[in-house]
């Protein structure tokens, strides 16, 4: 039994961030559970089952728009953006407003109700809408498949660098937060709760380049790097602010802040959560391997 089993409510979801890593599995799973769905981003991409919205976070003429018709929210804060609480919370009471009564905020396992960033608008969520869900997943395992920095330093060196040490991470297969989002955008009850999201089992980046060698067959070796080192080589890539940041979460990992697991995925959909071995088999099969 799911925490808000019952028969789907009706209704049309607006899937902010619909060409992403969760909004576009997102939109996936919603459309093909029977949903209306409205797909919104920058470029009106077209989205299979789904209807293609422009929408702009910083675009404000872009707003009501998209909003037009929606119930539902999933919604996935501006990327990179340090304060988006200035961004997003003006336009969740718009939304509100609009007529939409269910929100389902994308924030991370690292922040926690009330602190930096999206932990703010976290915080803020339960004030605006009655029904609401914040999913905290855990590192994406796609980090190592598609676009990722990681993913591309395995494609063209066969290495992942990381200050984490020892430390494991519950990585969590990003098809498995898209179902969780679905569930909790159209189930009878909503979540109103926040839900630590996880794969089965904790890894660390040792196993992580031991599970790529073996199922790829291609060499994939785990760098360890201090601290500074990983600070200063992805300020050569990013603002030094954000690049501090990630060296942290580094930092915080090797700590033991990501060694858990929980029941989230299997309590929300009724099915174990999808294990790192069998998500690169699987991304292997449809073209999108480890670094691809």
């Amino acid at each position: 039994m799911t925490t808000n089993d019952a028969a789907p409510t009706t209704g049309t979801t607006l899937v902010l961030g619909a060409t992403g890593t969760t909004g576009s599995r997102t939109c996936a799973q919603l459309a093909a559970a029977g949903h209306a769905v409205r797909a919104a981003g920058r470029k009106a991409t077209p989205v299979p089952g789904a209807e293609a919205v422009a929408f702009d976070w910083y675009d404000p003429a872009t707003h009501a728009a998209a909003l037009a018709g929606a119930d539902r929210l999933y919604v996935v804060p501006p990327v990179g953006d340090p304060d988006p609480a200035a961004t997003v919370l003006p336009f969740l009471r718009l939304a509100r407003a609009a007529g939409v009564r269910r929100a389902v905020l994308l924030s991370a396992s690292s922040v926690a109700e009330g602190g930096p960033a999206v932990g703010r608008v976290h915080a803020e969520l339960p004030d605006v809408f009655d029904e609401w869900a914040v999913l905290r997943p855990s590192w994406f395992m796609q980090n190592f498949t598609g676009g990722h920095l990681h993913a591309r330093s395995i494609r063209t060196e066969g290495v992942v660098r990381t200050a984490t040490g020892t430390g494991r991470v519950g990585f969590v297969d990003a098809e498995d937060i898209a179902a969780v989002a679905a569930r909790a955008l159209t189930g009878v009850r909503a979540p109103n709760t926040d839900l630590v999201l996880t794969g089965p089992e904790t890894l660390g980046y040792d196993d992580i380049a031991a599970i790529l060698t073996e199922v790829t067959g291609k060499p994939v070796a785990h760098r360890s790097l201090s601290h500074a080192e990983l600070r200063d080589r992805l300020a050569a890539l990013m603002p030094a602010e954000f690049a501090a940041m990630l060296a942290d979460m580094d930092l915080a990992i090797a700590a033991g802040a990501e060694d858990r697991v929980t029941d989230s995925v299997p309590r929300l959909t009724g099915r174990p959560a999808t294990g790192f071995r069998a998500v690169v088999a699987r991304e292997l099969a449809h073209g999108a391997g480890a670094g691809a």
